[in-house]
């Protein structure tokens, strides 16, 4: 039989909103956001006063599989339930947390046991097949850059803000894929803001520290548009700010663009519908800048683009070449911009 649906972060966070329960839960998978956010639900189960006597936080390489058991069909002190937070689990050998598929397969009543696999696939297979059926596994998937603008939409709103997407993209762009960070920055830009209020670059730039200018995003689209000087403008600021555009950032952010004008290219249908489908676009303010693309640079120079970029990545690693990031930079750009688009073959 095949296993039950994945729920969502979105939705088990509802379910445990509305006090809906299961006995077992495991959490597990690389993006720790989702587990960190998920504890402290679990951790608002109990009551203030009831905490003390009703709460245990467990760390799996401290503590055997038999007195998590045993702790978890103890009864609650003059309370409905209590919670059981068994953490690091990780750490620990796959037969041992293996263990815990016996109390899974009849967990107590009036016992939330929550075990937390930070970082990789939970081990156990008995264990994950004895929680799937009393309880809920939830898997932490990492973000993609692909899915980024999507998470950070979500992320603002739950804050109670709004964000357009140039904001979006900048966010993502300057912050990545580290969603407690991300978080926390927007955390701090709704507290500066107030409820309601949009996030816009100027006020990225005011707050975060990030240019609206000089960054990343705005260095792809003009490369997009095929604007030399203001290119180089923007190199020549990294060049004197080192800390406003990581090299990895860059490098992935071309890469990215000239990728996805290669798919685009060869995409037969180029309505807008179908070339956000080819592209996983959730806006068409990233479309536009892939149009913009197509007009400035043909399917050969692209090709020849991409192969310059992975060259420039890998020299800017050391391999090959001992030139600052900035030199570098500067002349992956002179590649893009005289790239002649005639293959050698």
């Amino acid at each position: 039989m095949a296993p039950p649906p994945a729920i969502t972060f979105d939705a088990l966070r509802r379910q445990l909103a509305n006090g809906q329960y299961a006995p077992v839960y495991l959490l597990h998978g690389e993006e720790g956001y989702y587990i960190d956010e998920l504890l402290k639900d679990f951790e608002k189960i109990i009551p203030a006063d009831e905490k003390e006597f009703n709460q245990y936080t467990l760390y799996a390489p401290q503590v055997e599989p038999g007195a998590v058991m045993d702790l978890c069909m103890s009864v609650p002190m003059m309370a409905e339930r209590q919670v059981v937070i068994l953490k690091e689990a990780q750490a620990v050998r796959a037969d041992q947390l293996n263990r815990l598929h016996r109390y899974a397969s009849s967990p107590a009543p009036h016992t939330i046991l929550v075990i937390c696999v930070r970082g990789a696939a939970a081990k156990g297979k008995d264990l994950l097949a004895a929680v799937r059926a009393k309880g809920v596994v939830f898997e932490a998937k990492k973000v993609y850059d692909s899915q980024l603008p999507r998470v950070v939409a979500d992320l603002v709103r739950a804050r109670g803000l709004r964000a357009g997407d140039k904001a979006i993209e900048m966010l993502g762009d300057f912050i990545g894929t580290d969603l407690s960070r991300m978080s926390n920055e927007i955390a701090k830009l709704a507290e500066i803001l107030g409820k309601g209020a949009e996030i816009t670059p100027e006020s990225i730039e005011r707050n975060i520290g990030y240019s609206k200018d000089f960054n990343t995003f705005e260095l792809i689209d003009a490369v997009a548009a095929r604007d030399v000087a203001k290119s180089r403008r923007i190199a020549d600021y990294f060049a004197s700010n080192p800390k406003a555009a990581p090299i990895v950032l860059v490098t992935a952010g071309l890469y990215n663009l000239f990728a996805d004008l290669i798919t685009a290219v060869w995409t037969p249908d180029k309505s807008d519908k179908s070339l956000m489908a080819a592209l996983s676009l959730r806006n068409s303010f990233a479309l536009r800048r892939i149009r913009t693309g197509m007009n400035n640079y043909n399917a050969y120079q692209m090709i020849e683009i991409v192969d310059a970029i992975r060259r420039y990545d890998a020299m800017s690693k050391g391999n090959g070449s001992r030139q600052s990031a900035p030199a570098l930079l500067n002349d992956l750009l002179y590649h893009i911009f005289t790239a002649p688009g005639t293959l050698p073959f």
